[in-house]
């Protein structure tokens, strides 16, 4: 009967440590899981900022003022666009 008592407590012992072990494992992949959600959460930020500044930087009046200025480019004259139908 002793030995069947130290036997289960020994067990109970051993499954106590394994669900300590299991508890706090769980917390760590826990808090990664956070972690990591809320780096994907800044990129989504970042993501919407830069494709704003995308769009600012492709704006129609901004290619012509580089055009003007940087490259030199004027409009052609009335006469010298040919059109097509």
């Amino acid at each position: 009967m002793f030995r069947l008592n130290l036997f289960l407590l020994f067990a109970v012992m051993v499954c106590a440590l394994a669900v300590v072990s299991a508890q706090h494992h769980a917390r760590k992949l826990f808090q990664a899981l956070e972690a990591e959600q809320e780096r994907s959460r800044q990129l989504d930020i970042e993501y919407g900022q830069l494709q704003i500044e995308m769009s600012t930087w492709a704006t129609h009046p901004r290619l012509e003022k580089i055009a003007r200025e940087r490259l030199r480019m004027t409009m052609p004259a009335p006469t010298m666009v040919k059109e097509e139908h």
